[in-house]
């Protein structure tokens, strides 16, 4: 019981976000001269542990990374420099020279403020240490440094690592992460409605009554099968967030053919079995085992029946938690934690109120034709979504089938359906006789058949703004509406020659552009103009919604289309390049596809791997950098800044 309760308060403590004791703090201070600003990260590691360089061979660890959250307000005015120089040994972990600091590590960088009387730099540092027998997850700490308002009388700025808190690196701004807490949390109440959870709520609560006189001794118990519940679904969080799958986990899974066609093939399953076609069933040893456990009773009985609960109810619940996965480690950082955090909270609530007040139960409705009406509703749902992951293979590798057009007809035809099934003209295998149309039945069809209406605007060349992260990217064949630029326009940007690859990529909203950096680097020289250049992916929900609610501003489509060399550079795109345009790491290891090459020159330019990154470089050589944002009104800023 003792170990139980400890692992249990170690992850609860986790999801929390609570004080964890880390081997390696950092602190922060700078000084500032005028415009002239030097920024000090100081490491100081526990003996026996050591940080890695910020420089290392490819296939070893994280090496160590200064990553800034808007580095348009400064200008770096030299190298990072590094105190005292790194101790380079043969790692016999990862079977290379590895180059680490001990003790104490100082990195310094030199910057020039654009506006020395109100600047905040903002960011992260990501790191990885190890010791002679472990090494710690990779781990990202936030800085800041605030000039010209509370830099105290010397112009100097300290701050130390703040306990336990990580850096939501996910590009992300806080409206997204708190969208994304919400999602997680009505994902894990809509489980509550399906037919393999719904009916296990009066088992759970009779669990609890039974020989519970005491009742103390049975809130004690519904608590801690609760908070059972939601540590199990926070471990599943905490595998990804804190990279046991790899650290390159969500850029596989939103890229690679493989687990696209799984994650195909789990939501077109789970589809047919909602629509009723067979039953999937997890192994009765499984589920025997835990709930023989279970009728221990006490604390450790609570903690197999949640484990029971989870079990059972996830031939239901595996779509809810693998679409929240992927969608989190795409984004990176602790989201998958905090996903299923509030995931788990939000599943487990009703559970364990119910098991405290019993008598409220009398008030739930009964099971019955309604909960399979929920599963067809969530069977429809699934086949939609189920396309996203086909559309991710065709994009990435280039085969062109699944155009942004058949995307949606299919989109139109599932949700038409669905309209016609919530008017009672579709009757699947175990659904009920319906006597006569209900209020809540008529109107589910009237807010179904709107959105086939505003799908089917997305054939006539409207961006679908509210779910363009879910869509192909348009493309210039699409018919020309407001915020698209037309075929042959005199506006449209002229290049200086083909552009390569022009032939299996293109730009949204008809931009005429480059996908190489030195093709387009070398037209925007010739004339004269800035270039605009985008890291983004195939498989980028943010770069889509961007593209679809941020560029199609018209006065920003209108400045990229005739001020700007626009050149985006795909960091997922397989392509073999031809042998003359590989390019070797950091480790001297050849980069044979476009996406590597591309993500290898972002990497080693600009220190982040994020995507989308947006870039301007004038023709002075003046760049400016913004990540992703949803804010038409600061990329219209950002946009102007190369042309002013």
């Amino acid at each position: 019981m003792r170990r139980l309760m400890f692992v249990f308060g170690f992850f609860i403590a986790l999801a929390a976000e609570s004080q964890v004791i880390e081997p390696i703090k950092w602190s922060f201070s700078s000084s500032v001269n005028g415009a002239d600003a030097e920024l000090v990260f100081t490491a100081v590691m526990e003996k026996g542990w050591h940080l890695y360089d910020t420089e290392l061979p490819d296939g070893g660890p994280i090496p160590t990374a200064f990553v800034y959250e808007d580095s348009t307000l400064f200008e770096f005015a030299g190298t990072l420099t590094k105190s005292p120089a790194p101790v380079e040994m043969y790692d016999n972990t990862f079977l290379m020279n590895l180059r680490y600091y001990s003790d104490t590590a100082v990195f310094t960088q030199k910057v020039r403020l654009k506006d020395p009387s109100s600047a905040e730099i903002k960011g992260f540092v990501t790191f990885m240490g190890c010791d002679d027998e472990q090494c710690l997850p990779p781990n990202e700490i936030p800085f800041s440094f605030v000039f010209g308002k509370s830099t105290g009388p010397e112009g100097v700025v300290s701050g130390e690592q703040g306990t336990g808190v990580t850096a939501m690196a996910s590009g992300g701004s806080g409206q997204t992460l708190w969208l994304f807490i919400l999602i997680s949390l009505l994902a894990g109440l809509a489980a509550i409605l399906t037919p393999c959870v719904f009916p296990m709520i009066p088992m759970t609560v009779s669990f609890f009554m039974r020989g519970s006189e005491n009742r103390g001794k049975a809130i004690r118990n519904a608590l801690f099968f609760g908070l059972s519940i939601v540590a199990i679904y926070t471990l599943l969080g905490a595998l990804f967030s804190f990279g046991i799958f790899g650290p390159n986990v969500g850029t596989l899974l939103s890229t690679h053919w493989i687990p696209n066609l799984l994650f195909f093939i789990l939501f077109f399953v789970f589809a047919l079995s909602f629509f009723g076609l067979f039953e999937i069933v997890l192994p009765s040893s499984l589920v025997n085992k835990t709930d023989a456990r279970a009728d221990q009773g006490g604390m450790i009985g609570a903690f197999f029946m949640a484990l029971t609960t989870v079990i059972v109810s996830f031939s239901c619940t595996g779509p809810f938690i693998g679409a929240l996965i992927i969608e989190a480690v795409q984004s990176g950082g602790m989201r998958p934690l905090i996903g299923m955090f509030f995931f788990g909270l939000a599943f487990a609530t009703p559970f364990t109120l119910l098991a405290i007040f019993p008598s409220a139960m009398s008030k739930l409705p009964k099971s019955g034709g309604w909960m399979n009406v929920v599963k067809v509703v969530f069977a429809f749902i699934l086949l939609a979504f189920a396309m996203k992951f086909l559309s991710n293979i065709d994009q990435v590798y280039g085969f062109n089938i699944i155009t942004r057009e058949f995307y949606l007809a299919v989109w139109i035809v599932l949700f038409f359906l669905l309209g016609i099934y919530f008017l009672g003209k579709i009757r699947f295998s175990h659904d009920s006789d319906l006597p006569y149309l209900g209020v809540g039945r008529f109107f589910l069809a009237i807010i179904t058949f709107a959105f086939v209406v505003y799908l089917f605007t997305g054939l006539l060349g409207a961006p679908l703004k509210s779910i363009a992260a879910l869509l192909p990217p348009s493309t210039a064949k699409a018919v020309p509406v407001t915020g698209h630029l037309q075929q042959g326009s005199p506006d449209r940007q002229q290049l200086c020659g083909p552009a390569r690859y022009g032939d299996q990529l293109h730009l949204p909203h008809g931009l005429n552009g480059y996908f190489d950096y030195d093709q387009g680097l070398a037209c925007a020289k010739e004339q004269g103009k800035p270039m605009f250049l985008v890291f983004k992916g195939h498989a980028c929900a943010n770069c889509k919604k961007m593209e679809n609610s941020v560029w199609t501003d018209p006065e920003v489509l209108q400045m990229l289309a005739e001020k700007y060399v626009v050149v985006g550079l795909y960091t997922d795109d397989r392509t073999t390049l031809p042998e003359s345009d590989w390019k070797s790491d950091a480790g001297g290891k050849p980069l044979k596809t476009m996406g590597k090459v591309n993500l290898d020159l972002q990497i080693r330019k600009y220190n982040t791997n994020s995507i989308p990154f947006h870039v301007i470089i004038e023709p002075d050589g003046t760049e400016h950098h913004l990540a992703v944002t949803f804010d038409t009104a600061e990329f219209r800023d950002f946009i102007r800044k190369g042309i002013e």
